[in-house]
């Protein structure tokens, strides 16, 4: 979807500033904020690219207001929302009212621990042969979905070249909905700055974008 999440390239936020990577969080509220969005993701309910959408699907005038962690949380609120896990009341009351919905699992301070560290895999075996190789040019779709996308805005239309074929990999668009895994071939494509923004880029800049392949379709002469 187009939202105010695909920002890139526009003019008017200022520079990115950043940060000490050492410095995770700036008030204990925002790990606590982190720790309850992936405790409730690890019940099973949502996979983690509907979490995505639904960060992505605020208002845009609420999403530019609020910080990382304020959006994880009105994220976290809508899915619980969404999934009859809350109540309004209850998020407005702050406490439990109605005896809690079972959900597939429960994950406990040990088991966090280890599925942290574990991480999670999301390459998958694609049926077809990949249809792009390295080196090989290509152009993004223009597309407008409704739905989730992790295809940038500011790329779409444009030229690139295939640096790295990664594998196959779950389709976030299908995945975030509810409608399947549906591995397809990811690459990581190459665009100039000049090629995404005109001629007043940088000429010694570059973007390289990871797309899955029905992001993308055989460059034209």
């Amino acid at each position: 979807m187009n939202g105010a999440q695909d920002m890139g390239g526009m003019m008017g936020f200022g520079p990115v500033m950043p940060e000490d990577e050492a410095v995770r969080f700036h008030a204990p509220w925002e790990r606590r904020a982190l720790a309850l969005t992936v405790a409730v993701g690890g019940g099973g309910v949502w996979n983690i690219d509907a979490s995505r959408h639904m960060r992505e699907s605020l208002h845009p005038a609420d999403y530019l207001a609020s910080s990382y962690y304020e959006i994880w949380t009105k994220g976290l609120e809508r899915l619980l929302l969404a999934h009859g896990l809350v109540t309004a009341e209850e998020l407005a009351q702050g406490r439990a009212l109605e005896a809690p919905r079972p959900i597939p699992r429960v994950l406990s301070a040990e088991a966090a621990l280890a599925a942290m560290a574990k991480g999670s895999s999301y390459d998958r075996p694609v049926a077809t042969p990949a249809r792009f190789a390295v080196g090989d040019r290509l152009r993004a779709r223009e597309m407008n979905p409704r739905g989730h996308t992790r295809l940038p805005r500011y790329a779409r239309g444009k030229l690139g070249t295939v640096e790295i074929v990664h594998g196959g990999y779950v389709l976030p668009d299908t995945h975030a909905h509810g409608q399947g895994e549906n591995p397809q071939w990811l690459y990581c494509v190459r665009f100039s700055a000049r090629e995404l923004w005109g001629p007043e880029a940088d000429p010694s800049l570059a973007v390289s974008i990871d797309a899955w392949e029905s992001y993308l379709e055989p460059a034209t002469p």
